[in-house]
């Protein structure tokens, strides 16, 4: 078919399926026709208000409208990101907790820091190890760029299945000689688990042990840490990253759209840690040219406001922060202990915007119709039904698990 080569043919033309966008567009109609006290929207993956609108924090917003205009007109300093903005992301993301050798490449929100390192360190044909509960565009970003998926199971039990993630790791080994691994911790998407450190040692020891056969990458996706309910500790696991072996690479993907309630502006940073300076240098220049390549530039307001936000409004900006955190841990908390009376089964959740329900896929499916016509809106996930507690105010949460559990009842009854 002559039409085929307008564009590569190694990648599948199936146009992109925005699931998450037609149930949402689904729960707006039926809050127009049935007013919104009958509906209960639970696919909204962004923090929201008790009063139901878009958390957008102010001391953040504040300083973006008093930055001179010419600043948010302006170019980055240099493709990397702006000096200051890099610095700051080091002292703010890794906490003092990470000595190792790093560099910091600024990039168009979390996406941007996961998307360059699953295209820069494999080559077309080659596996990247996921996990099988996951954001989907990790998926999606493999098929673009030609490779496989190999995928880890998240849970044995309740704790993190390490023995599925070796399995995982030594079959993508005997195929290549390069491991790039993916681990969205803390705050997982969409399950809400966050890994212990004892769970982290044994990752990077076994890690270590893969780096002696080849290099090895892992690519530990923090967009939602800022949210952690212990703060300043969840941060205290990068310590062990200092343990990597000196044929290993750790990538952190760190998001300003979920930390400054900042989505829309696409700003964030890829932090490039090794033992060996020269890893962290060549990572540094494949991910430069890859930007250059790209993007060119990333949004220099975002950065600017990034560094005025910690250094002059440091305290009100943890202030707002914590109350949305607080606001989070109430309406998780809630929806737990009402799942837990009513036997509604889910993934272990510790914290984050999420909390997933547990299911095989053909119940799900018949799942996620009932409850549509019982006007709960949720988001279908490989292996489970996302409930986003993050946009639910605690009133739409109250009772919500005691529902859930009764149509799923009735449709596996069915």
């Amino acid at each position: 078919d002559i039409m085929n080569n307008f564009v590569k043919d190694s990648v599948s033309q199936t146009p992109i399926v925005d699931t998450v966008f037609a149930i949402v567009n689904r729960a707006k109609e039926a809050k127009k026709a049935l007013g919104p006290e009958a509906v209960t929207d639970a696919t909204i993956g962004s923090l929201f208000t008790e009063a139901g609108e878009l958390a957008a924090l102010d001391c953040v917003f504040d300083s973006l409208k008093h930055l001179d205009n010419k600043v948010l007109a302006s170019y980055a300093a240099g493709f990397t990101g702006n000096p200051d903005f890099r610095e700051k992301v080091i002292d703010w993301v890794l906490d003092g907790n990470s000595h190792l050798y790093r560099e910091v490449i600024a990039t168009p929100g979390g996406t941007g820091a996961v998307a360059m390192t699953i295209q820069e360190c494999l080559d077309p044909g080659q596996t990247v190890v996921l996990p099988e509960i996951a954001w989907g565009s990790y998926s999606l970003m493999a098929q673009m760029n030609n490779l496989e998926t190999e995928t880890y199971e998240l849970f044995d039990g309740d704790h993190f299945h390490i023995e599925s993630l070796k399995a995982a790791c030594r079959k993508t080994m005997e195929k290549q000689d390069k491991l790039v691994v993916v681990i969205n911790d803390p705050c997982h998407n969409p399950t809400g688990y966050s890994m212990t450190r004892k769970e982290w040692e044994q990752v990077i020891d076994f890690l270590n042990e893969c780096s002696r056969r080849c290099p090895v990458v892992l690519l530990n996706d923090i967009a939602y840490i800022d949210f952690a309910y212990g703060q300043k500790e969840a941060k205290k696991y990068f310590s062990v990253f200092d343990d990597i072996s000196g044929n290993m690479a750790v990538v952190v993907a760190f998001s300003l759209s979920k930390s400054m309630t900042s989505y829309g502006m696409r700003c964030g940073a890829a932090i490039l840690i090794a033992k060996e300076p020269q890893i962290v240098q060549q990572l540094k220049t494949m991910f430069e040219k890859d930007a250059r390549a790209t993007w060119s530039n990333v949004n220099n307001g975002a950065m600017a406001m990034f560094v005025d936000v910690l250094d002059n409004h440091l305290a009100d900006y943890d202030a707002q922060r914590l109350a949305y955190v607080d606001l989070l841990k109430q309406r998780s908390e809630l929806f737990l202990k009402e799942a837990g009376a009513a036997g509604l089964k889910h993934y272990p959740y510790k914290e984050g915007f999420f909390v997933t329900l547990a299911m095989d896929n053909s119940l799900r499916d018949r799942y996620h119709e009932a409850l549509m016509e019982e006007h709960i809106y949720t988001v279908k996930v490989n292996k489970g039904i996302r409930v986003a507690i993050c946009s639910m105010p605690l009133e739409k949460v109250r009772g919500l698990a005691r529902r859930m559990k009764d149509i799923l009842d009735r449709v596996q009854a069915a």
